[in-house]
């Protein structure tokens, strides 16, 4: 058997993180459509991840996100992309690089992507830090220039959680849960 000079394993996990890139930007365009909602696994320690302090402590390895009911602010770059989740009531804004995603998951119809995050991790992270850069001067700009919170999105129901939010929310605090996606997987 010959040497794969190729890397084949690396060109599929790029053509389906460049899947879920589309998917993502169609959202972030449109809405979710119709039932749609996302669980994204992404390794925590990815170069270009960047993650508050006190999710980075209690997420240290993986984190699961669930792009639903709650989200703002999604925004997709070229090589990561930029969302506002509340964790426990408490508002927050992740970077996360394509090449950090573990997972992706639609549940309402049953559509599942694995990857292994070190296979282009390794081949991307100069330019992706670049572009992380790049994405993060501009938030900073952003934000001097405005004084508004953030609240703007494509769909109706998906503005940060507020204090009236949480006591109408399931589970209390209004805030997104994390799950594993191992509770997904098929047993075999």
């Amino acid at each position: 058997m010959s040497e794969d000079l190729l890397r084949y394993d690396i060109l599929i996990q790029d053509a389906l993180r460049g899947a879920v890139k589309k998917i993502l930007a169609e959202v972030g365009r449109t809405g979710l459509p119709g039932e749609h909602h996302f669980y994204i696994a992404f390794d925590t320690n990815a170069p270009g991840v960047r993650i508050s302090q006190r999710l980075k402590e209690r997420y240290p390895q993986e984190m699961t996100i669930v792009l639903q009911h709650q989200f703002w602010d999604l925004a997709i770059g070229e090589h990561a992309f930029e969302v506002g989740l509340s964790f426990g009531g408490v508002p927050e804004k992740l970077l996360v690089p394509f090449s950090a995603i573990k997972g992706f998951f639609d549940p309402s119809v049953q559509f599942a992507l694995e990857f292994d995050p070190g296979k282009t991790a390794e081949e991307l992270p100069e330019e992706l830090l670049e572009a992380v850069e790049e994405l993060a001067k501009a938030e900073q700009e952003q934000s001097e220039n405005s004084t508004d919170a953030p609240g703007d999105t494509k769909e109706a129901d998906a503005s940060p959680p507020d204090k009236d939010d949480a006591e109408k929310a399931p589970g209390g605090d209004g805030g997104g849960e994390v799950v594993s996606l191992d509770a997904f997987r098929k047993k075999t």
